[in-house]
């Protein structure tokens, strides 16, 4: 069983992701530059809009940043197990669907039971739908970035169906459900603010998961899969197809708690675009996160930062918002390639001292 991350790790790992940002930034600036645009009012908006004050902080950062740390830490276990599950944004909407369905079903239920069931049908759809990647990878050896690929488009047009057909507001005029009663809803974390209970809910779920990622005789099975699942079953008394339906079903179930949550505790309703991407902006968060649930909470709040100063540049410095989606496949991009020379130094280094 292993123990404590050792501080020579933590501290490669918060280099390289020191090292991304840094590498980002620069690149994103130099961008700004070619597009005609000033890189230095772009921070500026940007910071105002994400940390300009305190209320701007909780009600717009963190709420942003909240599906990102769920969606981010799904992500991280499944990929921590050597499993690419590229399916958190189908997963996410399948939970969002659940959760209100439930909600908007069981009215009769009392308040802390309906929104405890409307978000354990999230978490049990989002599982579900991660199962049928999962089977097709054990049994008939279809890798699953294909799979849960194309199970994200399945899960967005079922909820698009969902919206326009069985689940519409009464109305039958906007692409949404009705809006779910007040006791399916979750409570205000901050009074006065707009951050929700999710959050506190996320930040115990991502130390469950450090807990049980370092702590527990699973959690070493599961990164002694992730780096070679041969090895592992060679090694005995681990099975890695065990491992791996469990991680990959935990990694779809928080996915779509990470809808679940949205509907009960932000929008109180589905919408058709309730999704700004989370899921694959996730595959970032938990990227330069270095794979780590505490990495991820940084990560998930940075990124929820880029978010919520998008709106800011585009009105005070007339840079389109998409910018953001540049800055996050760049973080991808600098997090692998940093990530490769430090593997790379660290073979040379080995073979140095093997001479």
């Amino acid at each position: 069983m292993s123990g404590p991350i050792s501080p020579k790790r933590a501290k490669e790992t918060a280099l390289l992701g020191l090292g991304s940002v840094t590498l980002t930034l620069g690149a994103a600036a130099v961008l700004l530059l070619l597009g005609g645009y000033d890189p230095v009012q772009a921070a500026d908006a940007m910071l105002r809009g994400s940390v300009g004050s305190w209320n701007t902080f909780v009600s717009i950062t963190l709420v942003r940043a909240v599906p990102l740390l769920f969606a981010g830490l799904a992500v991280a276990l499944a990929f921590r197990a050597g499993i690419w599950n590229i399916g958190a944004e189908g997963q996410l909407y399948v939970g969002a669907v659940a959760g209100v369905w439930v909600a908007l079903t069981f009215t009769d239920l009392p308040g802390p039971f309906l929104v405890t069931s409307a978000l354990t049908a999230s978490v049990i759809a989002g599982g579900v739908w991660a199962l049928v990647p999962t089977l097709m990878k054990l049994r008939l050896g279809i890798g699953e970035v294909i799979t849960t690929i194309l199970m994200n488009f399945v899960g967005i047009y079922l909820a698009a169906w969902m919206v326009h057909g069985p689940l519409q507001e009464r109305r039958g005029v906007f692409p949404q459900t009705d809006r779910i009663v007040d006791a399916a809803r979750l409570p205000d974390l901050i009074s006065g603010t707009r951050l929700h209970l999710g959050f506190a809910l996320a930040l115990v779920l991502a130390g469950v998961l450090a807990f049980v990622l370092q702590r527990t005789r699973f959690g070493f099975h599961l990164r002694a899969v992730g780096a070679s699942p041969a090895a592992a079953a060679v090694a005995g008394r681990i099975d890695p197809n065990r491992v791996i339906l469990i991680t990959f079903l935990a990694s779809g179930a928080i996915a779509g708690l990470a809808g679940g949550v949205e509907v009960t505790g932000l929008t109180y309703a589905l919408y058709e675009d309730l999704s700004d991407g989370w899921g694959y902006t996730a595959i970032a968060v938990a990227l330069l996160g270095g794979l780590r649930p505490g990495g991820v909470i940084v990560t998930a709040i940075f990124f929820g930062a880029l978010q919520a100063g998008a709106g800011a540049m585009q009105r005070d410095a007339g840079i389109p918002a998409a910018w953001v989606d540049v800055v996050e496949a760049l973080v991808i991009l600098a997090v692998l390639g940093l990530d490769r020379i430090r593997a790379a130094r660290a073979g040379y280094h080995r073979g140095e001292e093997a001479r």
